[in-house]
């Protein structure tokens, strides 16, 4: 199956899942932003009925790169991730405003959604230390 802006997500017990992972579901890695949480997810028995064993893969964008890069400069963006610790190397300064934190949707509220309709259930939050963009 081709699972565009999707993810497999197959739950616990599914054939198709690499065996270190058979007994806890399909994990799939459901992206934030580069200055908000990631979060690691396994497949719910839901996922296959309801989604195909699908699930999305990030949070979404909630603005496009053009919107972005008229809230905020790339230098300006680099300082502010700076300043909360997070480690930046990017060839483009551009390219650091459009991937905005706030050009994407909140990550938590997309998760929830994804628990709520029995599709994935959280397994890790991860936080940023480094963004890595060219």
């Amino acid at each position: 199956m081709h699972r565009k802006g999707a993810t497999r997500a197959f739950p616990a017990g599914s054939p198709e899942i690499p065996a270190a992972f058979r007994e806890l579901g399909q994990p799939a890695f459901i992206p934030g932003s580069m200055g908000t949480s990631s979060f690691v997810m396994a497949g719910e028995r839901g996922s296959l009925e309801r989604s195909f064993g699908s699930i999305c893969h990030g949070a979404g964008r909630a603005l496009s790169r053009t919107a972005a890069r008229k809230r905020i400069g790339g230098a300006e963006m680099r300082r502010e991730l700076e300043a909360r610790g997070i480690v930046v190397r990017s060839t483009s300064t551009r390219a650091l405003a459009e991937e905005a934190p706030f050009a994407y949707k909140q990550v938590e509220r997309v998760v929830a959604v994804v628990e709520r309709a029995g599709l994935g259930r959280r397994v890790a939050q991860l936080e940023p230390l480094g963004v890595v963009k060219g």
